[in-house]
């Protein structure tokens, strides 16, 4: 028998487990899947919006890998740390599948980012969907009229949704209710969303952007003349892709639109590049200063310095992700992710034994789910390529054995089962639908792993 522990239970980790077992070349083929929430689905379950129903479907699908026979759940394991460090967990099994994403977000590096009232859209979207680590986080939304969301993909038009979004339309979702709760007691009129390029440069997918101008009560706006400075809005003949082409033809229309006196507006900005959040006495965020740019004729923008000042009382920065080092395992810094072939580890330029990588962690912050899924594959084939040489290694006992003796409380598939179960009741006691559990006491307590 092959054991195989892989480390993430998102798309990556479960595609991954699912090709290991799925197979026919190698018989025996066992899979642990670790995570270190005892929840399972990664950024299925604690990435994508509450109100993307159709989306975090896809749960259903990852489910059915882990229910799997020859898959095992084994959730609250942190890997890494003093109780289970890298080196150890090679000892336990024939091979390690670490797809453990990318969780650090990129930084604006700009003056006044220390800010009360500045955070990273990542910390935003883990607090309204129910993450533990962000129980404690505080978003002042009762005293904030004006926010800024700074931007241009899907990541920061999820955010500027749910900012936008009435309470009418999230109860029937699976939000936290401290989460629902502040999000009705918010006091957010506007909602600027900015970009330091043009609008056919957006990383937004058309689905996504359209969205925003089809929520109840909501005006979505446009500025004619930032949208001008762009070649390609101003020349509809001119070649686009096909997704940024019908982008821009969402923001024409948006453009052309009179506001409404809706009770909220969301104002999509372009052109603008941060270069200062801006403060009052108190330390507290008053607004961001932004240089206009323009077009350089190279794809890219430069500084026109004409400055702009928006005021606003909270600041999310949705610019990218980053990988973070998992000690024991290489990294390179600079592309922040772990150096592989093929997904095999690399270490000093040579393939590791029994050490692979897929997801994020091996190619960096890019993709759509769907992408994962030849990239767990490309990782596998290598594994079961190596599966030969990884099988004379002898690995006789069962690894939750051992992971108890280290002091670790797994969470095995009954647990999650029972904190679905808590979710479905607390839904019930507040007249909704199925509702998070939003903390770790919660969790472990209904998972029957609580000290």
């Amino acid at each position: 028998m092959l054991r195989i522990a892989v480390v993430g239970s998102g798309p990556s980790g479960v595609y991954a487990a699912q090709t290991l077992v799925q197979q026919r070349e190698v018989p025996g083929v066992r899979v642990d899947v670790l995570d270190r929430l005892p929840a399972p689905y990664g950024l299925v379950r604690y990435g994508v919006a509450p109100d993307h129903e159709k989306i975090k479907s896809l749960q259903s699908s990852l489910r059915t890998v882990l229910e799997d026979e020859r898959v095992r759940f084994l959730g609250n394991v942190e890997v890494g740390g003093e109780a289970l460090p890298t080196a150890r967990l090679l000892e336990l099994y024939h091979a390690v599948v670490y797809c453990v994403g990318a969780a650090r977000d990129r930084l604006l590096g700009i003056p006044g980012e220390d800010l009360v009232g500045v955070h990273s859209a990542t910390a935003f979207v883990a607090w309204y969907s129910g993450h533990p680590d962000a129980a404690a986080e505080a978003f002042g939304l009762p005293g904030v009229d004006s926010a800024i969301v700074v931007g241009a993909g899907n990541v920061a038009v999820d955010v500027t949704r749910i900012l936008a979004r009435g309470v009418p339309e999230l109860s029937p979702t699976d939000m936290p209710q401290p989460a629902l709760g502040a999000l009705g007691a918010s006091g957010v009129r506007t909602v600027h969303m900015v970009a330091r390029r043009g609008p056919s440069q957006g990383k937004f997918t058309t689905k996504e952007l359209r969205e925003l101008g089809t929520l109840p009560d909501v005006d979505a706006l446009a500025d004619p003349a930032e949208l001008a400075l762009d070649p390609a809005y101003a020349d509809p003949d001119l070649a686009l892709p096909a997704v940024n082409r019908r982008n821009v033809e969402v923001l024409r229309g948006w453009a052309a639109a009179p506001a409404g006196g809706a009770h909220r507006r969301i104002a999509l900005r372009f052109f603008l590049r941060p270069v200062e959040v801006l403060g009052g006495p108190d330390g507290r965020v008053t607004g961001m200063r932004f240089e206009r740019t323009a077009p350089d004729g190279r794809g890219g923008v430069t500084g026109t310095g004409v400055h702009v000042d928006v005021p606003a009382q909270l600041v999310l920065r949705s610019v990218g992700y980053q990988g973070v080092a998992l000690p024991g395992l290489p990294f390179d810094e600079r592309r922040g992710t772990v150096p592989h072939a093929a997904g095999r580890v690399l270490r000093e330029g040579r393939a590791s034994v029994g050490e692979y990588v897929a997801g994020w962690i091996k190619r960096g912050p890019t993709g759509v789910i769907g992408t994962n899924r030849p990239c767990a594959k490309e990782t596998a084939s290598s594994l079961l390529q190596d599966a030969g040489a990884l099988a004379r290694r002898e690995r006789e006992r069962d690894p939750l054995e051992a992971l108890r003796e280290a002091g670790l409380r797994p969470v095995l598939w009954p647990g999650w089962l029972a904190v679905e179960a808590a979710e479905a009741e607390l839904g019930r006691s507040l007249g909704r639908r199925s509702v998070k559990i939003p903390d770790w006491a919660g969790l472990l307590s209904a998972a029957g792993a609580a000290d």
